[in-house]
């Protein structure tokens, strides 16, 4: 008899370790003589095929620059991460053909309409005519952006150029989707379109990665999650196995206090 199949990794995160020069105003906000620190300190994890996997963290955690790491937006200075069998530093493009990436961050050229920047990137991933406009038919009418389609995206709310902003992200249908905090900034009713359509692509089988800071949507969405507190992962592990019987706010300050102390 066979036991039951491993789950196949899709994303392995080793020992990332990337500082930043601290300017002299960046030194006052974090009230040190420090000048560097150190995004990401030894950062190691791993995400598999099919499910949703939370990195969640306050603010200045280091979630940011992990997924920029993983997404080859920046190199780390030491460590490596594959994904999708491919390392980020030694073939970044195999990477960048695998994954979509989103981050509230990305401001798109408001002077193109979002049906010339769905064709243009699809072009950049080099999707077939022909199956290019059938996404973009599905996905346009999926997220509401078909009766603004030949709008310019600086006549767009902010929550429709987000959707815009996503459905190009996964213009060419990828294996592993990266998230930076989906939801920030979005009204109730966008960020219910955005967490549907995460439990949507899981089901199609695709991988989801995300950072947050909100613990109801770790919870609502998340199969494993990692917390992360000042670069490094501090806890991980299934939902379930984590959460070891807490509400997640409480076990995420339980683990905060014993690392940093009081929180105020």
């Amino acid at each position: 008899m066979t036991g039951p199949a491993l789950p196949e990794e899709i994303v392995r995160a080793e020992n990332l370790k990337k500082t930043f020069v601290l300017s002299r105003k960046q030194q006052r906000i974090e009230k040190t003589d420090e000048k560097r620190k150190a995004a990401v300190a030894g950062l190691s994890f791993s995400a598999y095929r099919g499910e949703i996997y939370g990195l969640l963290g306050p603010n200045g955690a280091g979630k940011t620059t992990a997924l920029r790491i993983l997404s080859t937006l920046i190199r780390p200075d030491e460590g490596d991460a594959v994904i999708a069998g491919h390392s980020v530093l030694k073939e970044p493009q195999k990477v960048r053909d695998r994954i979509g990436f989103m981050t509230g961050d990305l401001k798109l050229e408001g002077f193109f309409t979002p049906d010339y920047l769905f064709d243009f990137f699809g072009a950049m991933h080099g999707v077939e005519k022909g199956t290019l406009a059938e996404r973009k038919r599905e996905l346009f009418s999926r997220f509401g952006i078909d009766r603004f389609a030949g709008v310019r995206v600086a006549d767009l709310s902010t929550g429709m150029a987000q959707k815009v902003s996503l459905v190009i992200s996964i213009v060419h249908d990828p294996d592993v989707v990266i998230f930076d905090e989906p939801t920030n900034g979005l009204d109730v009713l966008t960020a219910k379109v955005v967490t549907d359509f995460l439990s949507e692509l899981k089901t199609m089988g695709k991988s989801v990665l995300l950072s947050t800071h909100i613990f109801s949507l770790v919870e609502k969405l998340c199969d494993r999650v990692g917390i992360i507190i000042d670069g490094k992962m501090t806890r991980e592990g299934s939902l379930q196995a984590v959460m070891d019987g807490c509400p997640l706010e409480e076990r995420f300050f339980e683990i905060y206090r014993g690392l940093k102390g009081d929180i105020l």
